[in-house]
Parts: structure tokens; C-alpha cells; sequence
């Protein structure tokens, strides 16, 4: 439990402990980060079987491919300040026969990431439900810290979201309350404050290419996504990043980037198995997917 606590349970009281608001909390120059999702174990069985709603009876697939993110990450230097995961961290639905399993033997690779390296968890919607219960959201607490909490890290601040809350809370109505009262409060904190940057996490994107798209399974509902859009944007929210999608994709609402990342694990495109490089200077937020392949030959590119 010592070792769950100090790699997996570090968002506690809605605070990320991994990092001190009072150490961080003025701009101390470049940095980067890498995000990941999904690396959902036992989908690419379910998937090859046409049983998506299944939880997958195999994932050596998916440990094989977290495995080579971990190594990839662990090679990198100057070391990145932390490995954010956007969801959908095993394929099994909360119920599932196999969802512990996957849970046990995911932690199991990514306890080898260098201790210097935080790992950031993001619930997705395998995690804790499509309809998430405070039961189910309470047992994805007890595995991986926090369901939505906030950080800094030199001047820039970060969001987490649970985006199930936007998707179906029908089951949950007053821990959906909660968020967004808390939510609100973090965004008037980021506003005042006028941080180097604001930055949110989230596994559902609020949209895949244009903010009017019409509503789909991988997208937040139109209505709602319009009001966090300009929400957003008004907190001077400068990118959202997310999963889900198990492609690459994204686009701009006025000046906030929207950042899908395609798959650690089952790509439902054309795209590599990967993750994304996120670099943060003064001015801007640059970031470049890297297949796992690349990253691990070749590391990042210097021009980024």
C-alpha cells in the first residue's frame, strides 16, 4: 500500500502531492511533459473478436506496448516533470470479470517508470462507467488517486477533469455538482492569478475537429460543450488535452487548443501506437505525437 501511495494515489484532497503549489507556482522557464492514453487493457481482444463491450480475456498486447511507453519515457533527458495518462486506463467496465486483473498487471508496468517521473491519472469512461455511481467512481479513488484535482508547475497550472460528468451523471448528481462548483472556482483562481498558462485534462474531447461538429459518441454534447468552451477560454485556458478517440485529432476554439491523442494501446485508425511530447515556454504550448517505435530509437526531436 506504501508503494500504491507514493506512484498511484498521489492525488489526494483534490492537490497533486507530487508537486508544491508554493514551489511552483512562479514561472522557473521551459519545460515538458508527456501525455498518453488509453492504454486500455484487453480492447485490442475485444476489438479482434467484434465484442467491444466485452472486457477482454487477453491484454499481453496492451503490457508489451506500455511497456516500450515506459522504456521510451524512461531513456529521455532532460526527464520530463511528469506521464500524464488520459483515460481509459483498462478496457473492463466497472462489474467486469477481468477488471482487476488488468488494473494489477497495468500497475505492475507502470511502477518501472523512473521514480523522478510523476504518473498523473485521468478517469475515463472504462474507469468508472459511461453512467459512473459514486460507488464506481469511489473504488477508480481507491486505485489511482483523485477523480479531478489541480496542480502547478512552474507558473502553469493544471486541471484535472472527470469528463464522465459532462457525458452521464444521471447517477451522480451531487458529486457532478461538486465538480462544477469546484471547477468554477479553480478557473476564477487561474483568471485572477494570471498564471503563465492554464491547462486541462480530460479524457472525453469536447470536440474531434470544429467546436459546431455535430454530437457524437467521442465528443462532449453541443450545448454543454459550447458553455465549457467559452468558460474555458474566458479562464484563459490555453489547450484541453484528452483521449478517447484512439486517433489523432483536435482543433482551435478562438486561441484554445483542443489536443486528441490517439492510443498507447488499440488504434481505431490509421495512427502508431504512442504518445505526445507537450513542451511549455513562455509564450506557447508546442507539442508532437511520437509513435512508441520513434520515441524509442530516436528520442525527441531537438527542434521541438
Amino acid at each position: 500500500m506504501c508503494e500504491d501511495r507514493e506512484v498511484f494515489l498521489r492525488a489526494q484532497g483534490r492537490i497533486f502531492t507530487a508537486f508544491r503549489e508554493d514551489e511552483e507556482s512562479q514561472w522557473k522557464g521551459p519545460f515538458y511533459f508527456i501525455q498518453g492514453a488509453d492504454p486500455q487493457f484487453g480492447l485490442m481482444k475485444s476489438w479482434e473478436i467484434g465484442e467491444c463491450d466485452y472486457g477482454g480475456d487477453e491484454w499481453e498486447k496492451e503490457i508489451r506496448l506500455t511497456e516500450e511507453a515506459v522504456q521510451a519515457i524512461n531513456k529521455l533527458s532532460p526527464k520530463p516533470k511528469f506521464f500524464v495518462l488520459c483515460g481509459d486506463l483498462v478496457h473492463s467496465m466497472p462489474g467486469i470479470e477481468f477488471k482487476e486483473d488488468q488494473e494489477r498487471d497495468l500497475k505492475n508496468v507502470l511502477q518501472k517508470t523512473n521514480q523522478d517521473i510523476p504518473l498523473v491519472f485521468v478517469s475515463g469512461n472504462h474507469d468508472i462507467g459511461n453512467a459512473p455511481t459514486p460507488e464506481t467512481i469511489k473504488s477508480y479513488c481507491n486505485n489511482w488517486g483523485d477523480d479531478y484535482f489541480a496542480f502547478w508547475v512552474g507558473g502553469v497550472v493544471f486541471l484535472v477533469l472527470n469528463s464522465q460528468f459532462f457525458f452521464d451523471s444521471s447517477a451522480c448528481a451531487e458529486l457532478k455538482e461538486n465538480h462544477d462548483r469546484w471547477l468554477a472556482a479553480q478557473l476564477a483562481v487561474a483568471e485572477k492569478r494570471k498564471c503563465k498558462h492554464a491547462i486541462i485534462f480530460q479524457h472525453i474531447p469536447l470536440f474531434l475537429q470544429n467546436p459546431d461538429e455535430d454530437n457524437n459518441y467521442f465528443n462532449v454534447e453541443k450545448n454543454l460543450r459550447q458553455e465549457l468552451l467559452e468558460m474555458f477560454h474566458k479562464a484563459g485556458v490555453k489547450a484541453v488535452f484528452s483521449g478517447h478517440y484512439h486517433r489523432n485529432a483536435g482543433g482551435l476554439y478562438k486561441n484554445l487548443d483542443m489536443v486528441v491523442t490517439s492510443a498507447i494501446g488499440c488504434q481505431l485508425g490509421d495512427d502508431q501506437h504512442g504518445v505526445r511530447v507537450v513542451v511549455v515556454t513562455e509564450e506557447k504550448i508546442i507539442h508532437r505525437y511520437y509513435s512508441l517505435e520513434e520515441l524509442n530509437t530516436k528520442g525527441i526531436d531537438q527542434g521541438l
